[in-house]
C-alpha cells in the first residue's frame, strides 16, 4: 500500500484543489522542501472524506482501497487507530493536507513472518495526495520528510517498506531516499520487494544533497 502521486510538472504549477495540493511555491523558496511538511494523528472521523478521494483516485491503484466506501475507509483507519502496533499521520505542508503515513511494527503486522524484524525496524507506506497539477519534487520532498519523520524516533533504526513489484515509480523513489531492495517477497495482496533504509544512509543522503 504505498503510492506515489503522479510524475512531477514544472515548479510553481497552482493547485487545482487547494484541500489535497501543496501550496503554490512561494518566489523565494521554489524547490519543496521537507522542512514544510508537519504531521499530526490522523483522526479517523474528520478526516475520512478526505482520505476517501485519496485512497480511490486511480493514480492510487496500489494502496488497493480503490473501491472502498467512505464507511470502509473510516472503519480501516478506526481499527489502525485501535491498533498497539500501527498507526497513521496526516502530512500537512503549509497548511494543506498533502501526504498520508502509515507505520507499523513489522514484527507484528504486514511483514510477521516474512523476515526476522530486529530492534528498531519499523514498517511504512506512504500516499501523497492526488493532483491534476503536480509540482516537480514534491513527491520526493514528501517522502523525506516521511522519513524524517519515523527517524525522529531516537529508536528507530531502520525503515522497512514493502512496495508492490509493479509499482516502478516509487521504487524509484525509495532509491533516491536510501533504500535497498533485499528480496523479493510474496505478501497474501502482493508480489513485494522488500527494502530497508539504515538512518545512516538517509542522513549520508541527505547531507550529501544540502537538503534542508
Amino acid at each position: 500500500m504505498t503510492a506515489p502521486d503522479a510524475p512531477d510538472a514544472p515548479a510553481g504549477a497552482p493547485p487545482a484543489d487547494p484541500l489535497v495540493a501543496p501550496a503554490p511555491a512561494r518566489p523565494r523558496d521554489l524547490a519543496p522542501s521537507p522542512a514544510r511538511f508537519v504531521f499530526r494523528p490522523l483522526d479517523p472521523r474528520a478526516d475520512t472524506p478526505l482520505l476517501h478521494t485519496w485512497v480511490t483516485h486511480p493514480k492510487a491503484v496500489f494502496w488497493l482501497m480503490g473501491d472502498a466506501s467512505r464507511a470502509e475507509v473510516e472503519r480501516v483507519y478506526t481499527e489502525i487507530a485501535r491498533e498497539p502496533y500501527q498507526d497513521a499521520f496526516l502530512g500537512v505542508y503549509d497548511g494543506r493536507p498533502a501526504v498520508l503515513m502509515e507505520r507499523y511494527d513489522p514484527a507484528y503486522v504486514e511483514l510477521a513472518g516474512v523476515y526476522e524484524a530486529e530492534p528498531g525496524d519499523v514498517g511504512m507506506h506512504f500516499l501523497v495526495a492526488p493532483t491534476d497539477t503536480p509540482v516537480h519534487g514534491f513527491t520526493r520532498a514528501a517522502i523525506a520528510a516521511v522519513l524524517r519523520e519515523l527517524f525522529a524516533d531516537p529508536g528507530v533504526r531502520r525503515v522497512v517498506v514493502e512496495p508492490d513489484v509493479r509499482n516502478t515509480a516509487v521504487h524509484a523513489l525509495n532509491v533516491a531516499v536510501g533504500f535497498e531492495v533485499v528480496r523479493r517477497i510474496t505478501l497474501p495482496d502482493k508480489e513485494a520487494y522488500l527494502s530497508m533504509c539504515t538512518r545512516e544512509r538517509f542522513e549520508a543522503i541527505e547531507a550529501d544533497r544540502g537538503i534542508r
